[in-house]
């Protein structure tokens, strides 16, 4: 169908809104009768041609005492779906009492099969009735939607000489007019206009991205496709346009099985509709109700191709709460076993939930067919960078990465979408690579590759010719290192965090004034004999000041002992919080001391041999918080952490340690870092250029200016 008739029929309908709807709802109101009702015209236009076929079909199985009558009036039908009831939408055109039109037109809804009652109840069109019926605009409504001037129909209408004088509407167009009609509804009701579908260019690529790589992989058989976030069921529609003609172009013989889940119920029924006008009532089965993250509509069922794009930047808040809370939670999707950590966790913070899309698809991967599973997703940057290392947003990278599933990333460019000017990427993940893959991750920049559109739909202001498109997976096809396109080892984007440590070195000084302040201190925790210790030993010291906190604690010990009292770690804190003071000139302040041959010698990691007493010992320093840094040391860091440390840390704080305890792994990915392009800066001739231009045009206007 060519642009001219889709934006008539969109302006038409959208049109009835502003006539009919304007006095009685509210503009964000618009969209609950407008989107039901062009269903239900669509449904109505696809019947039409049987409905005499299938009233006499009921009458026969109402004579046979027949109850159970869907399957054989849907065959009748022809469709997926039926009406039973004795009228076509435009037989309800007008009616002397509103009261009578109601009753015939809740008859006529009555009438459809049970998945268009499904419908119809997630619409909630039904309380749009009284409504309508009290405004008395129903009939005006029907007969809007029933006008000559426009069809819905599969079949085209024809003129008196057997000419098409308006097109039929295939399936996918129609589709296509739900997404601009809801994203009309939403831009006026100023909402998130591209929450629930993608642009069809989007779409394409990243059908052609899922099937290209391995359509010599596709043999005679059944493929199953899912989509998690399946808004209006758009991308489904297309990857089984684009899977089917693969096959045909290859001679094989296929069958496809989409799956999809949704949890607005608008787009839900809109998604189911569009199954069942393809006829395909298996397939509107496969279609599921509800949150993919803590729902899951298919938990045993995997999947050779899986196409999403999630809601990103968006709380999960809720779900997280269902699936127990985020210390609690032990869904398989999301908590793994992984290099040794039986409680790997891939659990990103609750602000958004992108992640656990793609943590979803990967958990129904086939792990047991020579094709595997293919996954295609798009997120926005934050998938890349967000989470530090050990948390779930890195976890799922490092999960994915070291698994050797991430077969590239595709930077798209900006306003490639209607909600979202933002950047975004599309995830390629697979269980399966080519062998010239493994162990390998491609980055492809095609944030330039774009076409400009006459008019903005939305943020949208460019878009994905055949052209570009093809030149993006040819590009992904030729893995190959360009400007564009490059490769990098899978260790490249990985990194271990490590925590750097000081020591603590403390000072105490025994002068009166600070043994004054910390009796009051003492007083308030109401321990007074600490203070009779500490009296004994500044009068042994002389009221020094003590810059070895190790020798401190020494004389304190051996003073309370002659004294009969107890050092309890209590007592020893408020000394330690209140009386001590760090300095950086002190001694460092030993933590502990082990046995000899307990523990190695390793000062790296915080072990060191000194001289205690005249004996060889082997301690740990206490670690200063304040000192505390954190490094990242690449994986491919030539001599490893060691090498790193030495070279970046010693070098400038030779007292430092690793403390190994608390190292762990991250992994990121930055599109900056490996494609920036740094701009040109002008030569200082061009510059010099430029100023004697300025001065010779400017040349006597200021004493001009002074003079006159």
């Amino acid at each position: 169908m060519d642009n001219q008739i889709y934006n008539q029929i969109v302006s038409f309908i959208w049109g009835i809104a502003d006539d009919c709807l304007r006095d009685v709802y509210v503009r964000g109101k618009y969209r609950d009768v407008i989107l039901p009702m062009t269903v239900i015209r669509r449904l109505d236009a696809v019947l039409e041609p049987t409905k005499k076929a299938v009233l006499q079909m009921k009458t026969n199985l109402d004579q046979a005492g027949v109850i159970n009558q869907t399957a054989a009036l849907c065959s009748v039908a022809g469709q997926a779906f039926c009406n039973s009831s004795p009228f076509m939408l435009k037989d309800l055109k007008s009616r002397a009492k509103q009261q009578q039109l109601k009753a015939d037109f809740i008859a006529y809804l009555d009438g459809f099969s049970p998945n268009v009652q499904e419908i119809l109840e997630k619409f909630k069109f039904r309380n749009q009735i009284d409504t309508m019926i009290e405004a008395d605009i129903l009939g005006a409504v029907i007969e809007k939607f029933v006008s000559p001037t426009i069809n819905l129909s599969v079949d085209p209408i024809l003129d008196n000489n057997g000419e098409v004088k308006i097109p039929g509407l295939d399936n996918h167009t129609m589709g296509v007019i739900f997404e601009e009609l809801i994203r009309k509804f939403n831009e006026e009701n100023n909402e998130e206009a591209g929450e629930h579908f993608t642009p069809r260019d989007v779409v394409e690529l990243m059908a052609d991205i899922t099937f290209l790589p391995v359509v010599d992989k596709i043999t005679d058989g059944s493929y199953l496709v899912y989509d998690g976030a399946c808004g209006t069921g758009g991308m489904l529609t297309i990857a089984d346009e684009r899977l089917q003609q693969l096959a045909k172009d290859h001679n094989k013989d296929i069958s496809i099985n989409l799956y999809g889940q949704e949890i607005n119920p608008e787009t839900y029924a809109i998604t189911k509709a569009d199954m069942l006008l393809k006829g395909e009532g298996i397939q509107a089965e496969n279609i599921a109700y509800g949150s993919t993250l803590s729902n899951d509509g298919f938990p045993t069922t995997n999947f050779d191709f899986m196409l999403s794009n999630p809601p990103y930047g968006k709380s999960w808040k809720t779900d997280l709460e269902r699936l127990g809370g985020k210390g609690d939670i032990s869904d398989t999707r999301f908590v793994v076993s992984h290099n040794g950590e039986t409680d790997f966790r891939m659990i990103p913070r609750s602000s958004d939930g992108q992640l656990l899309f793609l943590a979803n698809k990967i958990s129904k991967m086939k792990h047991n067919t020579e094709l595997g599973s293919r996954i295609v997703e798009v997120h926005n940057g934050s998938s890349l960078f967000t989470g530090d290392a050990g948390q779930g947003e890195s976890n799922l990278r490092r999960y994915i990465i070291e698994n050797d599933w991430l077969e590239a990333i595709i930077a798209l460019p900006e306003n490639m979408f209607y909600n979202t000017g933002i950047a975004t990427f599309i995830w390629v993940v697979t269980n399966r690579k080519a062998q010239k893959r493994r162990g390998k991750v491609q980055l492809i920049d095609a944030t330039s590759m774009k076409s400009s559109l006459r008019k903005n739909l939305g943020n949208k202001n460019c878009e994905f010719t055949p052209e570009i498109r093809k030149q993006i997976s040819d590009m992904l096809l030729a893995f190959e290192s360009t400007e564009e396109s490059k490769i990098f080892d899978n260790r490249e984007f990985g990194y271990h965090k490590i925590i750097v440590e000081r020591p603590l070195r403390l000072s105490v000084d025994l002068a009166l004034e600070n043994l004054e302040k910390f009796a009051k201190v003492s007083a308030e925790n109401k321990d007074s004999e600490i203070m009779t210790v500490l009296n004994d030993l500044a009068e042994k010291l002389n009221y020094a000041k003590i810059s070895d906190y190790n020798l401190f604690l020494k004389e304190l010990r051996s003073v309370a002992d002659a004294l009969n009292v107890k050092l309890p770690a209590k007592r020893l804190n408020l000394i330690k919080n209140n009386l001590a003071q760090v300095d950086k000139n002190a001694e460092k302040v030993i933590k502990k001391i082990h046995k000899s041959g307990k523990v190695e010698v390793n000062p790296l990691y915080g072990t060191f041999e000194i001289t205690i007493d005249g004996k060889q010992c082997i301690v740990e320093y206490e670690a200063d918080a304040n000192l505390r840094d954190t490094e990242q040391v690449p994986l491919l860091h030539e001599g490893g952490i060691e090498r790193y440390f030495n070279d970046e840390v010693i070098a400038f704080v030779s007292d430092a340690w690793i403390d190994q305890s608390k190292t762990q792994i991250g992994y990121e990915i930055s599109f900056t870092k490996y494609f920036y392009k740094p701009v040109n800066l002008r030569t200082m001739d061009e510059i010099k250029a430029d100023i004697k231009e300025l001065e010779t045009e400017t040349e006597g206007l200021l004493y001009e200016i002074i003079g006159g």
